[in-house]
Order: C-alpha cells, then structure tokens, then sequence
C-alpha cells in the first residue's frame, strides 16, 4: 500500500486527506516513482476549491502536479524526453497528477532527469513555475535594455521570470511585500510595493517608461498600472487576471477562459529549465517545508500569500 492526499470534497484546506490507496503497476510507457518531495502550487488549490469545476463525480481528487524522485518500476516502452527511463534514476515529474504521494505511477513522457545541481525540495519545484515563466517571457520578448515590471516578483513563477528576463540584459522591476524587498534585490531586481499608487511609483523608477509587463498576481492595482505604464499591450500578459484581459485585449496566458495554454511550448521548455539549472544559471527558492501529513497547514500558508519561492511537501 502507498499513501496520497485526496480532497474529498470541494472546498478549503479542510478537505484534503492522507490516505493509504493500492498503487497500480506502471503499465506501458509508465513508470512509478518513489517522491522524496512535492510543490505546491496554487492551481492544486484552485482546483479542490471548485473553480476549475466542481463536478463531484470527479471526487475524490488525487493532488499534486509536480514532484521529484527516484524511479522504483518502469512498463514497456518507458521513454522521456531524454530517453529510456530506467529503475534507480532520479527525476522531475511534471505534469504528473497525483504528486502528494509517498510513491505514484506517472507517463515516463512526464519525467525528465534531476539536475544534480538542485536538491529534492528545490527540484520538485521548478518545472510548473518554470515553464509558466518561459511562457511569459517568450511573449513579452525583453531585449538588452528593456525595462520589465513583474508583478509578484518573488513567488516561484516570479523568480524565475525576474532571473530569465536579467539574463536578456533587461532592467527588472518587480512587486511584492516589504518583507520580500531585499530577496529582489539579490536577484538584481528592482522592488516596489504593491497596491493603490503602483504606477506613480513605478514611474518614479522608471521616467523613460516601461517596455513590458508581466502579471502574476491578477489583482486590479496590478492589471492598472500594466495598461497605464505598457504602450504595445501585446507585451502586456497576465497569468491571473483572465476576465481583464479578454476586456482589455492583451494575452492571457495558462489554464483560465480564453487563455493561451502554451502547452508545446511549455512541454519543451522543461529540458532547457533543467538545463539552465544544472549550470547554475537558474535558482530555484524554498518558502517552506512540511511533512506530507501536514498538507492542509502547507495550503493555509500557500493561500495566505507573500511566499518566497515554492512551499514543499516531504514524504
């Protein structure tokens, strides 16, 4: 017997429950992989609340969309994106349903090998906040001298962005809490505090204008500041703010209503993400850890918000 975290119902943290289940054999082109940690991410929430659908023929609902590990059993025909899959490897799996396991059965096309540069926290954690961010950036296209205003610059997905968009040469400034300032600062972002006066503030930083705009946080401050500081809204995208974009006419991006999901795009930048990582070029933060028993107390942290980096689950 294996165990897994399930919501068995919709709703909050209180739903979600750990749980012993029969884990199947890996059938062909599967393989089944011993987690040494999970993320969490905020669709895993978005989804047991009910807003992708709350179908309650669905339930109960197997979490977890990103995890790292070590392959224990491999089916016929077990290939990667890097090659044969094969016991004894340790990998990243994403997208993987079911991650908040001790040991889960996923498609051998959803692992890639774990750069040995990170450990097991911090890889489970960087292809989902990874990928969106290569989405975002690859739409906004900063070049060498390019301002950038990132909002929420200091979760997973915006230390990636801010590290991927520096890496072009472009000057970044990023949102966040007061507490997170000096963390932007070490990514060499620029910090500038969210809320009512976003886009005086930003232009106190930047007189020249700014070029792009990246919106991971959804809110209305934010998504008014990007319009009002961003002259070519096809550099402004949002990963949150899905109803305002469709309004507003500029890119959405992700899972939402009438986003783009980049899904081949996303898929092939999980090699270059690992890639990157291994040569020391792309850091991945952990906000927290707490043992896979903990899940609901790692999701009221993950939903309070003003988290720095990823929070993790351990087995």
């Amino acid at each position: 017997m294996s165990t897994h975290v399930v919501a068995t119902d919709f709703g909050g943290p209180e739903v979600l429950k750990l749980v012993e289940y029969d884990r199947p054999a890996p059938g062909a082109g599967e393989v089944s992989v011993q987690v040494r940690a999970a993320a969490v991410n905020p669709a895993d929430h978005k989804q047991y609340s009910g807003r992708f659908g709350n179908d309650r023929s669905d339930l109960p609902i197997a979490l977890g969309r990103e995890a790292a590990g070590v392959v224990t059993a491999v089916g016929a025909g077990a290939t990667g994106p890097r090659g044969p899959v094969s016991v004894g490897d340790e990998v990243i799996t994403y997208r993987a349903f079911g991650a908040y396991a001790d040991e889960f059965v996923v498609p051998a096309d959803a692992t890639i090998p774990k750069p040995d540069a990170l450990g097991w926290e911090e890889a489970s954690g960087l292809l989902l906040g990874g990928v969106t961010a290569v989405h975002a950036i690859s739409v906004v296209d900063p070049e060498d001298g390019d301002t950038v205003l990132i909002h929420s610059g200091a979760g997973s997905v915006g230390a990636a962005a801010v590290q991927l968009a520096t890496a072009r040469g472009a000057r970044v400034i990023a949102t966040a809490s007061q507490r997170n300032h000096d963390f932007l600062r070490e990514l060499h972002a620029e910090p500038v505090a969210y809320g009512p006066g976003l886009a005086e503030r930003v232009r106190e930083l930047a007189p020249s204008g700014v070029d792009a705009a990246i919106d991971l946080y959804g809110d209305d401050d934010a998504v008014d500041a990007s319009l009002a500081l961003v002259e070519d809204r096809s550099r402004l995208v949002t990963v949150a703010a899905f109803g305002r974009a469709r309004a507003e006419g500029f890119p959405a991006l992700g899972g939402g209503p009438g986003a783009d999901p980049g899904t081949e795009l996303r898929k092939a930048a999980r090699l270059d993400l690992a890639d990157l990582a291994e040569s020391g070029k792309l850091q991945v933060f952990v906000d927290t850890t707490y043992p896979l028993s903990e899940v609901r107390a790692a999701h009221e942290r993950s939903i309070a918000g003003h988290v720095r980096g990823k929070i993790v689950l351990l087995p």
